[in-house]
């Protein structure tokens, strides 16, 4: 059925949650404080009060984040959006992962609602850096802020342009496709409803059941993403 879809829609939009990331062998931000962070909670770390009070704690998770993201590499389900994107199959790509993979893989248009630790920026003047910075234990920009990750921490909204650019192609997608998201978190998981309601046929695909899957037109579960985007290929 979805391949009927892909062929038959003219406006794709697909939208990526940390399914698409795990299938990388990188592990979900939920399960990072398995033991590794001494029982603290991420989001008490991956906060702004953390970043303006716990400093050194703050650092040391993101740059044990940005090394585990620069051990991994995208996997073919990225690939071949990427190589859907080329073809006009695919029209954009957002994402709720901070990775930075799908435009690794090839993908130009990416709306990245949480934000990428492939860079940094310093809090103070905005300066960017490389997530290198953060890999050689640079923690502070020239002007004497510190630096940190482009992404979105607890206690911040999402970034303007990603969401009007996620809003904009909600709106305008004929067919929109989930793939490795609970759809738990807002408002990212208004995108899918958004475009239903605008007429889009909704496919989610994930291994678990989502809030959102009596509003699905197709439901695919238990499945590798990367297998179902290579079976449609």
């Amino acid at each position: 059925m979805l391949k009927k879809w892909l062929n038959e829609a003219s406006y794709v939009v697909v939208f990526t949650g940390a399914g698409m990331s795990t299938e990388s062998g990188l592990p979900d931000f939920r399960s990072a404080n398995q033991g590794l962070w001494n029982n603290q909670d991420p989001s008490q770390i991956a906060s702004t009060e953390a970043l303006n009070n716990n400093v050194e704690a703050f650092t040391q998770f993101y740059r044990e984040r940005v090394i585990g993201v620069k051990t991994y590499q995208p996997h073919k389900g990225h690939y071949i959006l990427a190589d859907w994107e080329k073809q006009g199959i695919v029209q954009s790509v957002i994402t709720q992962n901070v990775d930075g993979f799908h435009q690794q893989a090839g993908s130009k248009r990416v709306a990245e609602l949480h934000g990428t630790l492939q860079k940094l920026h310093c809090q103070s003047c905005q300066r960017e850096y490389s997530s290198e910075e953060y890999v050689q234990r640079g923690y502070y920009c020239e002007c004497g802020g510190i630096l940190r990750p482009s992404i979105v921490l607890f206690g911040e909204t999402l970034p303007v342009d990603a969401f009007q650019m996620a809003l904009l192609e909600s709106e305008k997608a004929d067919l929109f496709i989930v793939l490795g998201s609970s759809l738990s978190v807002t408002p990212a998981n208004q995108f899918p409803l958004i475009a239903k309601e605008r007429g889009a046929r909704l496919v989610i695909v994930n291994r678990e059941p989502t809030a959102f899957d009596n509003y699905a037109d197709q439901l695919i579960q238990n499945r590798q993403l990367g297998d179902v985007l290579a079976e449609i290929e």
